[in-house]
């Protein structure tokens, strides 16, 4: 596994890069950064490269105030794709990742191979959305995320994850405690503009799994049961025990609807 950097569209990236053979992008969501994913690298890596980047203000990478519209997320992926001398790729995001994935697809059709998209959704904002993603964004400029943290966690992670998986409730509250204020709060007001990605999901012509934990509260079952009637040949898997975070609430279940997936698309290659 390799930590590494790489100077594209103005900034820095900070990125894991693991394995060798056919190229997996893993997007992380709000507010959090690529260690995340680090069940997925870790059980993937051994059969495929993984490629985990920190987005635009998270992690490792530049922080850039004002506003990052999801467009711009998507082209700093396709910058450090180029930058990698990858071409097409299966790439999947949770969450804001995954809204990141779908402008990835608008923009990039013809360079997605499969698509993962978890406890996320397409639609738009609404106009109270919006005043309550912009009011938050000052927020986190002003406080800082601890309060905001404190307040959401039990979304993220079940209540009885929380209790259960104690370390699981600790790398969350520890990316979110570290998530740089302004890089997320430009990160809310450029989710408060995304356009409606309903139209797209019909067009999706390459193998999609949709993922989502029995009891998310941000992006209900319903959400996802959506998407899936909108993508035609999408498998969609519902991981009990799980809320907002399946990747890290339930490791195994989610790595092995993954994993059948990853094998389905390589049939289709």
């Amino acid at each position: 596994m390799t930590a590494a950097t790489a100077q594209v569209n103005g900034i820095t990236v900070g990125y894991e890069d693991a394995g060798a053979g056919d190229p997996l992008v893993l997007v992380h969501g709000h507010p959090f950064d690529r260690s995340m994913w680090a069940p997925q690298v870790g059980a993937f890596a051994g059969e495929r490269r993984v490629i985990a980047p920190d987005l635009r203000g998270y992690g490792a990478t530049t922080v850039v105030p004002g506003t990052t519209p999801l467009e711009t997320f998507a082209r700093d992926i396709a910058a450090l794709l180029d930058h990698l001398g990858l071409d097409r790729v299966v790439i999947g995001g949770l969450s804001m990742g995954g809204q990141i994935v779908m402008e990835f697809c608008r923009l990039f059709p013809d360079r997605v191979r499969g698509l993962l998209l978890a406890d996320t959704f397409p639609t738009a904002e609404t106009e109270d959305g919006k005043r309550v993603r912009r009011a938050m964004a000052e927020r986190l400029v002003s406080e800082g995320l601890k309060g905001y943290t404190d307040e959401v966690l039990s979304k993220m992670v079940a209540p009885y994850n929380i209790e259960a998986l104690p370390a699981v409730a600790d790398q969350v509250r520890g990316m979110m405690y570290g998530a740089p204020p302004e890089g997320a709060a430009a990160a809310l007001r450029g989710r408060a503009e995304r356009p409606d990605y309903g139209d797209l999901l019909g067009r999706i012509a390459v193998p999609a799994l949709i993922v989502v934990g029995r009891d998310d509260e941000y992006t209900p079952v319903a959400d996802a049961e959506a998407m899936h009637r909108r993508i035609t040949g999408s498998e969609l898997v519902i991981i009990e025990g799980a809320a907002h975070l399946p990747n890290l609430e339930r490791p195994d279940e989610f790595n092995a609807a993954l994993g059948r997936f990853l094998a389905r698309v390589m049939t289709k290659a």
